[in-house]
């Protein structure tokens, strides 16, 4: 198998530190390899996503001296790939349609039980209002302007079933090697997750999974904030038939004050740093110390 890794940025705002290393190292690591590095647009985010900040991703990469094959993939050009799967799995009753706002999944939330977590790696747990009522017999999937969810004790199929994932690099918690956890654990601590955003079509879990099985990625190489949500994704591979890709979660860049850095932290973007007087050898040094 090639080792092959990727970049995914969406284009809603400046790349900054963060991503330059993010990029830098998946890039390296597949170089060191003899591999392939690729970047993905993920602009399912069609409200946010902006041509000009597309072109500024290019070009800030192409500055910082990485190179990939064209054409590059595009996740607005995928929608149709997502929606088959969506129908796959609506016909197979693993999905359900939700109707519940923000503040009543807050409201369902209000008196949490003891010793039952009331946030995952997708935000809130959802407490599964829509869940008993959306079963349904097979019919087709609902479209337009409607969010579907993820059963996920159907998608784990035995709570008793073991999932894993290899990790080069390591979660928050220093968490590597060969990652195990149940299927109760995945209905626990995750919950039924948006599968489907309204207006989008899909949603990043869904997307992620898939295209990178499509491009055949080996190593998925990113930041340990998403390391719980690693185990979304392992189960949607298993759910689906997807290989597993193994994982390296890598150390996030802070600022002086210890936050992560966001793209609405236009000091460190990669543009203004550049402006400034900055190389691309500066950036790595930067990065590295």
């Amino acid at each position: 198998m090639t080792f092959r890794t990727r970049f995914a940025p969406s284009p809603t705002g400046p790349l900054h530190l963060g991503h330059a290393y993010s990029a830098m190292l998946a890039h390296d690591m597949a170089v060191s390899q003899g591999g392939e590095f690729l970047l993905r647009i993920e602009d399912i985010d069609q409200s946010r996503a902006r041509t000009v900040w597309e072109a500024q991703i290019y070009d800030d990469l192409k500055w910082l001296g990485l190179t990939w094959p064209e054409p590059v993939m595009r996740q607005s050009d995928r929608l149709g790939t997502y929606g088959a799967t969506l129908d796959r799995l609506w016909e197979n009753d693993q999905i359900y349609t939700c109707r519940c706002s923000r503040a009543d999944i807050n409201a369902a939330l209000s008196a949490p039980q003891e010793g039952v977590p009331t946030h995952g790696p997708d935000g809130l747990i959802y407490p599964g209002t829509c869940r008993p009522r959306a079963m349904r017999p097979t019919t087709e999937r609902p479209q337009g302007n409607v969010v579907l969810r993820l059963n996920i004790a159907a998608a784990v199929q035995d709570p008793d079933r073991i999932f894993q994932f290899h990790e080069t690099g390591s979660g928050p918690h220093g968490e590597t090697g060969l990652i195990s956890f149940t299927g109760q654990d995945v209905v626990t601590e995750v919950g039924d997750i948006v599968i489907a955003r309204r207006d989008m079509g899909t949603s990043y879990h869904l997307a992620v999974v898939l295209d990178d099985a499509a491009q055949g990625i080996s190593h998925v190489v990113r930041g340990a904030d998403l390391f719980e949500a690693t185990k979304i994704h392992v189960v949607l591979q298993n759910l689906l038939g997807l290989p597993v890709p193994t994982y390296h979660h890598h150390r996030l860049i802070r600022d002086e004050a210890g936050k992560r850095l966001a793209k609405r932290d236009d000091a460190k973007a990669l543009s203004l740093l550049r402006e400034s007087g900055l190389t691309a050898e500066d950036i790595r040094y930067l990065l590295v110390h």
